[in-house]
């Protein structure tokens, strides 16, 4: 199987998870169970989802000049990412998600930091990685006009991207057309779509039931769940490895889906990723 090559234009963050018995009303303060840090940002987590799944993964991102910023580019190293992409930024913190995890759910507040500075310039910097590229993946945790600048570069130059559109963030019906793929879950395209144009782009995630595609539904698998955070990224790094390895969408769809549902096993966004032998296992399984 060839290697797929995949560039990913994204976030890092630290994500500082709580787990609590029950989410605080309004000016109440209440104990939470347990506290940990672990690294996070969609654009992280998915580079080390393509990354464990067997790709060669490169990621164009930010972090500030702090210990938290130097704990997620060894990290990124250690997980087979390539980080001469990451920059480190003069005046911004390196990015964090507060995440209160109740009932196996979640709920994430994010602060940007040294995100905000992954610009289209930034970007451009890097073209000759772009340019390399079999898939290039994107999320909107960095500027918006950034993600513009993606779809257009990828679209010029027939490099497949892949846009995860989370968070839901509006933008032109010339930017969503420029997409090889887009990657909501049931919320952001209630958000963001109507009645799209772009039908033959759009893969819907429905967590633990799976993903819709055009008229069909492709089921998920089944899962212990522990925490949710990170299974859309899971995805949409198993989506980009398959299209990498010119998988059909709706086997790509199926892998992703396979994948997506290790994630869910452990707490963290990154924890349950799984390497490709996995992933086929589980899907052996439920043949």
């Amino acid at each position: 199987m060839k290697q797929p090559v995949i560039t990913v234009i994204g976030s890092l963050n630290m994500d500082l998870l709580t787990t609590i018995s029950r989410l605080p009303d309004q000016g109440e303060t209440n104990f939470g169970e347990s506290f940990y840090m672990k690294p996070g940002g969609k654009g992280a987590n998915q580079a080390v989802a393509a990354a464990r799944l067997g790709a060669k993964v490169s990621l164009i991102g930010k972090v500030g000049n702090d210990s938290i910023g130097v704990e997620l580019i060894q990290h990124m190293k250690r997980e087979n990412v390539d980080t001469g992409h990451i920059g480190i930024s003069k005046t911004k913190a390196t990015g964090v998600a507060n995440i209160l995890i109740n009932e196996s759910d979640n709920r994430i507040m994010v602060v940007s930091g040294a995100n905000q500075e992954v610009t289209p310039d930034y970007a451009e910097s890097c073209k000759e990685t772009l340019l390399a590229s079999d898939v290039v993946l994107s999320q909107l945790e960095v500027p918006v006009e950034t993600v513009e600048w993606a779809a257009d570069f990828c679209h010029k130059n027939e490099i497949p991207f892949v846009l995860n559109p989370a968070p839901a963030v509006p933008l032109s019906a010339s930017v969503w057309e420029k997409c090889s793929y887009i990657t909501p879950n049931e919320l952001e395209a209630a958000l963001l779509f109507q009645e799209p144009s772009f039908s033959d782009q759009l893969i819907t995630t429905l967590g633990p039931l799976g993903a819709k595609y055009k008229t069909l539904f492709i089921p998920g698998y089944p899962a212990e769940v522990v925490d949710t955070t990170g299974a859309g990224d899971t995805f949409n790094g198993a989506l980009a490895f398959s299209l990498g390895v010119r998988l059909s969408v709706e086997q790509a769809i199926a892998f992703a889906n396979a994948a997506a549902s290790f994630t869910v096993e452990k707490l963290g966004a990154q924890a349950g990723m799984p390497t490709y032998e996995k992933v086929e296992e589980r899907m052996g399984l439920n043949a």
